[in-house]
């Protein structure tokens, strides 16, 4: 027979541990599924310097000190994937990969998002170590020193006058002849003084030591390719292609937005009664750490709310 609870968290990023902190502290019989590190994608993440009362802190840290801070309120945690989830007459059914089927009043939805790749050579091997997608999180780290952003649509163009507030040299490569962005910021791009600008250029590989060293290009018309070497950690790349809210388990119990993420009304209710969604994987502008702990919280709060009004 099917453990019940009284909301299942499905996600142990910064929203699902900040849901799941709420929860218990409202007496809510509370599990968190994960099927990774408590933390999600921050654990990938060297440093964080933006989190409000924390200063500085490694993201793995971070992460476990949300999961041990849940815990303490009573919060169970399995460590296992969600193969399906379902949902009949007011009741969740959440089928895990360890065969544990439990079944929910509510759920709270907090699978996030990941950044699209550019998919050029080392991009992985230096994630974090020169190779970015977050320039909100990273943009200090890169003060007077050089960066290359990847992309031509409205978030690389935004996310590249942003960071010439620290940046020495914003350069920006990008594979067609325009960019896809509102000519309005496109034309705010092209203006700056400190903003260099290689239409119908990909970034190919990257290269170096515990840092990066070498970025090689290629011209998208004539495939010629070229390397640039520079000082070890005198650099980095910031990727700009995207983020892939993670929704698969939830096709045909929420409605999407433009962007893929799942949309909610301001208590992160979605369309379906007692599934509330926060974090990354919702449709919104800004992801960072301190927008899904609030999301969790709302969500958290609303599942309680929805308990309270269904006895």
């Amino acid at each position: 027979m099917a453990k019940t609870y009284d909301t299942v968290i499905i996600g142990a990023g910064p929203a699902g541990l900040s849901a799941a902190i709420y929860a218990a502290r409202s007496s809510l019989g509370t599990l968190v599924v994960e099927q990774g590190m408590p933390g999600g994608q921050i654990t990938q993440t060297d440093m964080i310097d933006n989190y409000p009362g924390v200063g500085e802190i490694a993201g793995a840290e971070l992460g476990m000190r949300m999961q041990e801070q849940a815990e303490s309120f009573g919060v169970e945690i399995a460590y296992t994937s969600v193969s399906e989830l379902r949902y009949s007459e007011g009741t969740f059914l959440i089928t895990c990969d360890n065969g544990e089927v439990y079944e929910a009043r509510t759920v709270i939805y907090t699978a996030g998002a990941t950044p699209r790749k550019a998919g050029f050579a080392g991009e992985e091997r230096f994630r974090g170590r020169g190779v970015s997608y977050c320039a909100t999180c990273d943009g200090m780290f890169y003060r007077d020193k050089l960066v290359f952003v990847v992309g031509g649509g409205n978030s690389a163009c935004e996310e590249a006058l942003f960071l010439t507030k620290f940046a020495r040299q914003v350069t920006m490569v990008v594979r067609r002849d325009v960019f896809r962005a509102p000519k309005g910021v496109a034309d705010k791009v092209l203006a700056h003084d400190k903003i260099d600008v290689r239409f119908n250029t990909r970034i190919i590989a990257v290269d170096g030591d515990q840092l990066l060293q070498s970025v090689t290009f290629e011209d998208t018309r004539t495939k010629e390719q070229h390397t640039e070497r520079y000082d070890e950690g005198s650099f980095g790349v910031f990727v700009f292609a995207g983020h892939e809210p993670q929704t698969a388990l939830v096709e045909g119990l929420v409605e999407r937005g433009s962007g893929g993420g799942v949309i909610t009304d301001e208590h992160m209710a979605t369309s379906t009664p007692g599934l509330f969604v926060a974090g990354d994987v919702r449709e919104k502008r800004v992801r960072q750490v301190v927008t899904a702990v609030a999301d969790g919280a709302i969500a958290a709060v609303s599942a309680y709310g929805y308990l309270e009004n269904a006895q």
